[in-house]
């Protein structure tokens, strides 16, 4: 980072005892957990399904920490301070967990979808969006978390960049996917009670403002002598049109990251059929406070505190490069309670990024397991071989994502900028990954061209809008989040057109009759075997899946038929996994895929009017705050 982008307050001991020790100190408290796991629990991180699935049996609880924690991004603690978005995307999610667990009840991947039902040139395409997804997510996590440390005391950057995934992917290796949500656990208690000091500080208790009426008056104040571009300059103006066009970015961007995120899936397919869908939706409601309470009082706080003497950078202001880092949170933090603070705001960070971080390494380790390794190397691995590919791939993407980050970090990428075009990347495939699930008719050209058209013109578009409203075409100007939300508006948006207008115009979808190719796909898509299907049509599949009555269902439930029975059965010793392993997984049955989708359903029909109409019609109406409604609504 530049000199300006720094805000020391701790010493390189404080940064490295908290990365480096406490890394490694939780590290071992997760080695301890995952082997009493083993010893005395029914689930074996060292069979697949349970490293990679947790065995699809991990209960709403921990599926709506995981979620509140692999959201809670640095990005959700360090820009929600600039700038709030909504939980919009983990609500719409929830429409993909139903159908998961109904349609695809064997899944392990969502690439594995797309070929199964488009063939081989489409899973590689949507193959290197899972991995660019997830290596742009990674990024955002590590590099934010990095130069946040470097700014608050002085580590070097680029030994943050290494040390943290390599600490993460060392609880990782041993545990897996289960082990991922023991830290969410145990982030999300920390990050909730950091929330509640922070704001108790702020609005409540501490010296520096201690009410919500002397917040009032000192954002007032800040408005006369450090004037925003709102409405009369005023930090309490809902009217802010470089913030709505932040948080739009964001919305769209974050759709097309979590749709195409493999961790978001990895989630829905690790968690019970019968509530996956109540711990998604308990994972947004849960999340919604995490950037609203901690944004609008760090963010409040920011703009409240820059005058008095306890700001680090009194009597001036942070600059658009110490906020373009995220430090508007940080300066808050040890405002309210000197070096105290930011060690107590870097703890946090730091259990953000690595709870985040070991969700992103499953994932990539999944992608590369099942979607690599078992299809296109040695598609009879037993389950041994397969998880010792995941941790060759955790060890590597952890390598990568550091040299990742080292780089971006080299041209002056900042934590900002990285959220604000990661959805002109991952846009345009992100509306055909949910068309594979809700729509049957989908064609397999549709599903191929549409994300490679769709990305191409998101980058163009996103590239003639810099040009023509900067002038030149530089790092710096494409991270403006008006240059960059064209091309993310037009890549969303052309994903979806293209996948429509190409169904009807190409309207021919993949079948395969491979022995191969057809038992994996009786397998992702909960059909048990027999000699009379012959197609890997999902349309065919789904047909299949409806003719078959109960009774016939429970008869076939030995084995597949030596015709389409390719994969080795393999013994592990454990009664569960050797049936997540080698046996039909039944889908979601009728009367719970129709409940869960009326929630589904009603709880998005509810999210998307508050994060929409509500905010569109306060800045519409170019209302400011009063300081009656201010008092009330914090009090």
């Amino acid at each position: 980072m530049s000199e300006s982008g720094t805000l020391q307050v701790l010493s390189q001991g404080v940064g490295y005892g908290i990365i480096v020790g406490i890394g490694i100190f939780f590290a071992l408290v997760m080695l301890l957990l995952t082997h009493l796991q083993n010893r005395f629990t029914i689930y074996s991180s060292h069979a697949v399904e349970e490293f990679a699935t947790a065995s699809r049996s991990v209960k709403p609880g921990l599926i709506a920490a995981g979620i509140v924690s692999s959201w809670t991004w640095p990005g959700t603690l360090l820009t929600s301070s600039t700038a709030y978005y909504g939980c919009f995307q983990i609500t719409l999610f929830s429409l993909l967990a139903v159908l998961i667990k109904r349609k695809v009840p064997g899944l392990h991947t969502y690439p594995e979808l797309i070929k199964a039902r488009h063939g081989t040139a489409a899973h590689l395409s949507y193959l290197f969006f899972a991995l660019l997804t997830n290596l742009l997510v990674g990024s955002t996590l590590v590099l934010g978390g990095a130069q946040v440390v470097s700014a608050l005391t002085g580590v070097n950057v680029y030994a943050a960049n290494f040390i943290i995934p390599l600490v993460v992917a060392a609880y990782v290796v041993s545990g897996g996917l289960r082990s991922t949500f023991i830290a969410d656990y145990l982030h999300t208690v920390v990050l909730i009670v950091s929330i509640l000091v922070f704001s108790f500080l702020l609005y409540a208790s501490g010296d520096a403002v201690g009410s919500p009426g002397k917040l009032y008056d000192l954002l007032v104040e800040a408005a006369i002598t450090r004037p925003t571009a709102n409405t009369n300059g005023s930090y309490l103006s809902f009217k802010s049109v470089e913030g709505i066009i932040l948080s739009m970015d964001l919305l769209v961007g974050g759709i097309g990251t979590v749709w195409l995120d493999q961790a978001y899936w990895q989630r829905a397919i690790a968690s019970q059929p019968e509530t996956s869908v109540k711990a998604y939706l308990f994972g947004a409601v849960a999340w919604f406070g995490m950037p609203f309470s901690f944004g609008t009082a760090m963010g409040l706080g920011c703009a409240a505190l820059t005058g008095l003497p306890s700001f680090p950078t009194y009597p001036n202001g942070l600059d658009a490069a110490q906020i373009g880092a995220g430090l508007s949170a940080p300066a808050v933090a040890v405002a309210l309670l000197g070096k105290g603070g930011g060690a107590l705001l870097l703890l946090l960070l730091f259990m953000a990024v690595t709870s985040s971080t070991s969700a992103e390494l499953v994932a990539v380790s999944s992608l590369v397991t099942f979607d690599i390794y078992k299809t296109y190397i040695k598609p009879l691995a037993t389950s041994d071989e397969l998880v010792r590919s995941s941790h060759y791939a955790i060890i590597a993407y952890s390598i990568v994502l550091a040299s990742f980050c080292s780089l971006t970090n080299g041209v002056h990428l900042n934590l900002t900028s990285l959220l604000t075009v990661g959805g002109i990347f991952t846009g345009g495939a992100s509306f055909p990954v949910g068309l594979s699930l809700f729509w049957p008719r989908v064609s397999t050209v549709a599903t191929v061209a549409s994300c490679w058209i769709s990305g191409a013109l998101a980058i163009l578009t996103w590239f003639v809008t810099t040009w023509k409203r900067s002038g030149e075409i530089t790092v710096a100007t494409t991270g403006i989040p008006q240059n960059a939300i064209s091309g993310a508006v037009v890549g969303w948006l052309g994903g979806l057109f293209f996948a429509v207008v190409l169904t009807f115009i190409f309207p021919g979808q993949y079948s395969s009759t491979d022995p191969e190719h057809v038992a994996r796909n009786q397998k992702i898509f909960g059909i048990l075997g027999g000699d009379e299907v012959t197609s890997s049509s999902p349309n065919g599949l789904d047909q299949e899946r409806e003719n078959t009555s109960s009774e016939e269902k429970g008869e076939a439930k030995t084995a597949f038929p030596a015709a389409v029975t390719v994969e080795p059965i393999v013994r592990t010793g454990n009664d569960v996994v050797d049936f997540l392993t080698n046996n039909h997984i039944e889908p979601l049955n009728e009367r719970s895929y129709k409940r869960a989708l009326r929630l589904a359903l009603g709880a998005n029909a509810f999210v998307l009017p508050v994060i929409l109409v509500i905010p569109l019609s306060l800045f519409g109406a170019d209302c400011i705050a009063s300081r009656s409604f201010f008092k009330d609504t914090l009090s």
